[in-house]
């Protein structure tokens, strides 16, 4: 891993956390992702599991972790399940967990290497009366490949038929969506990387480059400054390619005159940043350009006062459509025939504006969190309004990441990377 290495005292604490929520007497499983394959002997680049990453730290394949807080066996409480490292594994792959080093990542005291699970996990289940299997229960997951967290549930069900069985997922919506400290200064790390990339980019453009130049920029700032990657597909749309709102091909060239909507940010430690910022390919906005840009730009500052303790998610949604159509409405976008007319289940600003506001981000891009509960203090959401315009030729969207206060407007943690018209115009002039 690039990162720096994380205090174990955050994954102590996960793990005590989700072990407090769970049945009398049971036990719960997580296992780390597959290495998936290309073709031949190529693979993907290996992602954690961020459930298991969550509860341990540990952020290598083939391993497995069991929770069993009631176990009368209390070296059994807690244990991970590792591959065997040796020499050999060593010169061919790199250094690998030993059990001393996965006891500094994760806390974790009991290691077993990965040939013992079936003897250790059959004493473990004899004395549990529950097992907390992990499914993928995320409002936007489609799931087409079985992935190694499934293999291993179907088989632990047919190999116990008779325990009772609950979900761990519910457990996690709730634990993931609010940070802890740590977490939240993890993802300041991923926004501070990601700021470095905007400023770098900002120097960069100009007339006649090529948005997968302005893709390579990014990540060579994301990777020397030790995010390992994107946090997710980049989309760097010129000209109307910003109303495509996935346009991730970024191939083609940016011409003066043109908006860029940049929609990028850095990983660090597993913790994704969600950024959008919307720029001029020649340095300066046209009037027309500047009006819809600070337009956007009040909607998401409106937007973000919202983002408080008790605020429901669809309500907030519904909010801030209200402030998008004055919005709409000053930019001569909707007249109020528009208004007065529109469908309430496809209100009038969708046509310009059809995407939700804002949505949880973490360990995942699109995190965990149960949308239809409350919101607490220490959710980090982004707020992400757009306007996009294809008969004009271009689309903005802006982005920052917010973290929920107790009292008070959300903490920006990406208050630094440069958003107001004058800053950009200023920054890519100097």
């Amino acid at each position: 891993m690039k990162y720096h290495a994380i205090n174990k005292d955050l994954f102590i604490k996960n793990r005590k956390n989700f072990m407090a929520q769970m049945k009398p007497n049971s036990l719960a499983v997580f296992n780390s992702n597959d290495i998936y394959p290309v073709s031949a002997d190529s693979t993907l680049p290996f992602e954690q599991h961020r459930d298991i990453f969550f509860l341990s730290g540990v952020d290598q394949e083939e391993s497995i972790l069991v929770v069993f807080p009631d176990c009368p066996k209390e070296n059994l409480r807690e244990v991970l399940f590792l591959r065997e490292t040796n020499e050999h594994i060593a010169v061919w792959e790199g250094e690998k967990l030993t059990k001393e080093k996965a006891f500094e990542t994760s806390g974790i005291k009991t290691v077993f290497w990965l040939q013992d699970l079936e003897k250790v996990l059959a004493e473990m289940m004899a004395l549990a009366d529950t097992v907390y299997i992990n499914t993928n229960e995320h409002y936007r997951a489609t799931v087409e490949t079985e992935t190694r967290e499934a293999r291993f549930t179907k088989w632990l069900l047919n190999k116990y038929p008779a325990h009772s069985v609950a979900k761990s997922n519910p457990i996690l919506q709730r634990l993931r969506s609010v940070k802890d400290q740590a977490e939240i200064d993890l993802m300041q790390i991923a926004c501070d990387i990601t700021e470095k990339g905007f400023r770098r980019v900002l120097d960069f453009v100009k007339p006649g480059v090529w948005e997968y130049e302005i893709e390579a920029e990014y990540i060579h700032e994301f990777i020397r400054n030790r995010s390992k990657k994107f946090a997710y597909t980049p989309i760097i749309a010129s000209g109307n390619n910003a109303n495509v709102l996935h346009y991730i091909e970024n191939n083609q060239q940016c011409k003066e005159g043109e908006l860029i909507l940049m929609d990028v940010g850095a990983e660090y430690a597993n913790y994704s940043a969600d950024m959008t910022r919307t720029i001029p390919v020649s340095g300066r906005f046209s009037d027309r350009q500047k009006a819809v840009y600070n337009a956007v730009n009040k909607v998401k500052d409106e937007a973000t006062k919202m983002l408080v303790p008790g605020t429901i998610w669809a309500d907030y949604h519904v909010e801030v459509g209200k402030i998008m159509t004055s919005e709409l409405l000053g930019l001569g976008l909707l007249d109020k025939a528009d208004v007065q007319n529109e469908d309430p289940n496809w209100p009038a600003y969708k046509k310009y504006f059809m995407h939700g506001t804002s949505h949880h981000i973490g360990l995942d891009t699109h995190d965990y969190g149960l949308l239809h509960e409350p919101m607490q203090k220490n959710m980090v959401f982004t707020v992400e309004p757009g306007i996009y315009l294809p008969d004009e030729g271009f689309g903005i969207r802006l982005e920052d990441d917010v973290v929920i206060q107790e009292k008070g407007e959300p903490f920006n943690l990406m208050r630094n990377i440069p958003i107001e018209v004058d800053e950009i115009e200023d920054l890519m002039n100097k």
